[in-house]
């Protein structure tokens, strides 16, 4: 089972990060299963989404414990919140970060945990317009994880905002998953 955790912020987009990815996963013939986990709810509160994907069913619907890849849509939350805490040896951490040393951010362990980082927020501002990073996490997600395929991701997010939003909306986030992925491939 591949258990993922996504800390973000009220509005930034952590709940429909989940719901995309395990709808793309379902599209492969996987077991899934997408909840958030909310504060007070309102935008700018911390929000945590939980999402696992299994080739058996799940029986289980507790928070996750033990991800094996976290992704951190606001970096700010790092100060208060251990986005670490139970992430396995090797797990994937992905910050949303325009900061890209180790400097910043010495206090993880950067040998037990594969750290990447990704100016989310800007792709976003670049092709939605908001700063809306979920999407561009999922593609670099996705093309480190090879947990599903970026196609049926893409899919997924085509259609949710044409029905939603529109076609310039639809493609302005298809073309943030697509720059996201592309960071997988230059990142060390």
């Amino acid at each position: 089972m591949f258990e993922i955790c996504i800390y973000g912020r009220g509005g930034q987009g952590a709940k429909s990060a989940a719901q995309f990815i395990v709808e793309a996963a379902l599209k492969e013939g996987k077991f899934i299963q997408a909840f958030p986990e909310y504060g007070p709810e309102r935008s700018g509160a911390p929000v945590v989404a939980y999402v696992r994907i299994s080739d058996q069913e799940i029986l289980t619907h507790e928070p996750i414990l033990y991800p094996k890849a976290v992704l951190v849509l606001d970096e700010d939350l790092i100060e208060t919140i251990d986005v670490t805490k139970g992430l396995e040896k090797n797990g994937i951490l992905i910050i949303n970060s325009s900061k890209k040393n180790n400097e910043n951010f010495k206090q993880f362990n950067f040998a037990k945990y594969k750290i990447k980082f990704i100016d989310a927020s800007k792709i976003a501002l670049e092709f939605i317009k908001k700063d809306k990073p979920n999407t561009a996490m999922l593609g670099l997600l996705v093309k480190t994880t090879q947990i599903i395929k970026l196609e049926n991701l893409i899919k997924v997010i085509k259609k949710h905002f044409l029905a939603k939003l529109g076609e310039k909306e639809a493609m302005a986030n298809v073309m943030a998953v697509r720059e996201g992925s592309k960071i997988a491939t230059n990142d060390k």
